[in-house]
This record gives structure tokens, C-alpha cells and sequence, in this order.
């Protein structure tokens, strides 16, 4: 996972750079750093638009009882999208904006539910499957201990 990480910050800002560079000789530096301030803009726009809208259902669903799993986890792919859009470069650029399209952050969504890359955990009033947890009913009482008093 290490090795993925260091290999993930080590490419992603090479290609960047190169793709800078390379946009930067065709129409010039002005209009590239034009380009990046306008993609940023136009993403963050769209981000919070769609980010209202996923809002939105997450509260319908929940005033229905149900869970709103995957707007939550749409509500992480639209701040993943926001954070690639927001970082200079037409690589994250074109990560972001594929990630603002809904059926392919659905598909995403889907694939990594599927794939059970996010496990649900357990905790008060969630059952596991195979969970032997049981229940015991019982009685007590409370006794103090008056023997510390002072």
C-alpha cells in the first residue's frame, strides 16, 4: 500500500507538469492558466450543485427510514471530485469531472459496494452476519459499598 501511495504522488504531479507544459506550448501559458482557473471554477459549481441534490435524497431517505448508503458514499466521490477539481492540472481536472458524471460515480459506487471494499462495522444495534452476540434479559440490584466511607 506504501509502494502505491509513493508511486501515486511520484506520477500524478510528473504527468501534471507534462500536460502543463505540453497545453502551454499549444496555446500559451496566459490562456493555460486561464483554462485551469476556469476548470476549477466550473467544477466547484458543479460540485455544490450536485452536492445539494445528493443532500437532498439523503434527507428523503432518511425522513423515510431508510439509510441513504449510497449518497453517502456519493457525498465522498463529489468531495473527492471537488478536491481534484480544485488542484491545478488537467490530469485531477479530467479525474474530478468524470467523477461529476452520475451513472459512472454510480457505477463506481455500485462497484465498490459489490466488491465489499467498504466493510460495515459493527456497533450498538448493528448485527454482522455469523454475529453469535445474544442478548441476556436479567435483574440486579445496587448495593453500595459503605465501607469507604469516610
Amino acid at each position: 500500500m506504501t509502494q502505491l501511495l509513493f508511486t501515486v504522488f511520484l506520477v500524478v504531479p510528473l504527468v501534471e507538469i507534462w500536460l502543463l507544459i505540453e497545453v502551454g506550448s499549444v496555446i500559451g501559458a496566459i490562456w493555460t492558466v486561464i483554462l485551469v482557473v476556469l476548470t476549477a471554477i466550473i467544477g466547484a459549481a458543479l460540485v455544490r450543485a450536485q452536492g445539494l441534490a445528493t443532500l437532498s435524497r439523503a434527507q428523503i431517505q432518511l425522513r423515510a427510514g431508510e439509510l441513504p448508503a449510497v449518497e453517502m458514499l456519493e457525498g465522498v466521490a463529489l468531495i473527492v471530485a471537488g478536491a481534484l477539481l480544485l488542484t491545478p492540472g488537467f490530469f485531477t481536472d479530467s479525474v474530478g469531472f468524470t467523477l461529476l458524471v452520475p451513472p459512472l460515480r454510480r457505477w463506481l459506487i455500485r462497484t465498490v459496494m459489490e466488491r465489499r471494499f467498504i466493510q460495515p462495522t459493527s456497533g450498538p444495534g448493528t448485527t454482522m452476519p455469523g454475529d453469535r452476540r445474544h442478548t441476556l434479559d436479567g435483574e440486579f440490584d445496587r448495593v453500595d459499598d459503605d465501607s469507604q466511607a469516610p
